[in-house]
């Protein structure tokens, strides 16, 4: 594993993007999102420390992350009830269906915006906007900035752990300890911003 990242760390930055455009994507579909540690991936990239890799990673992140829920947004406009009662609903859970459509119901475009700190429901709440006819412009305008927003979180979490680990003497492989660390700094941060969130769909809900 070591070695793979570290042969993925020395690809060209150009490759390296659209690498995480494609995994970022992948992590955007419903079920499929699961399996793809989109938030590793950020981090390794991040962990490349090339110039720019920052901005580039943002990018990236957003472009990809936008494609997939686009994706899904679409499939639900055009499949929505038949995806609901397909063997694909049936692994998505009709209770965390019928969250996602109420969370949108009360909150709207705020709850895409918060949608990618919302393990499961990143991938799941496009699908459900499209089935109930929200606009796509707006859609993706909140997808956007909420993709941006994480992505920023994450680039910064990783730039932080990258300067840690540059302070340890005889450091391994350094997009493996930014991974690592960036992991590990990120769990307390995403814990903060859940709880908030919950508190917001909580209060939505009353």
């Amino acid at each position: 594993m070591t070695d793979l990242l570290a042969q993925v760390g020395e690809l060209p930055t150009t490759l390296l993007m659209g690498m995480l455009g494609m995994v970022m994507l992948a992590d955007a579909v419903p079920l499929l999102g699961v399996l793809v540690p989109g938030d590793a991936a950020v981090l390794a990239a991040v962990g490349a420390g090339r110039p720019a890799t920052g901005l580039a990673t943002v990018v990236a992140v957003v472009a990809g992350c936008l494609a997939g829920w686009s994706l899904s947004f679409l499939a639900g406009r055009r499949w929505g009830e038949r995806l609901r009662h397909s063997r694909l609903g049936d692994w998505i859970g009709e209770p965390r269906w019928a969250a996602a459509e109420a969370l949108l119901c009360r909150g709207g475009g705020r709850m895409v915006l918060v949608a990618p700190f919302l393990p499961v429901f990143n991938a799941l709440l496009p699908l459900a906007a499209g089935g109930l006819r929200m606009s796509y412009r707006r859609f993706a305008v909140c997808a956007t900035a909420g993709a941006t927003l994480w992505a920023g979180l994450y680039v910064t979490l990783g730039i932080t752990a990258r300067a840690l680990t540059g302070l340890l003497p005889g450091a391994p492989n350094p997009t493996v300890l930014t991974m690592a660390v960036g992991l590990l700094l990120a769990g307390p941060v995403l814990l903060g911003t859940r709880h908030r969130l919950r508190a917001v769909t909580a209060a939505d809900a009353g």
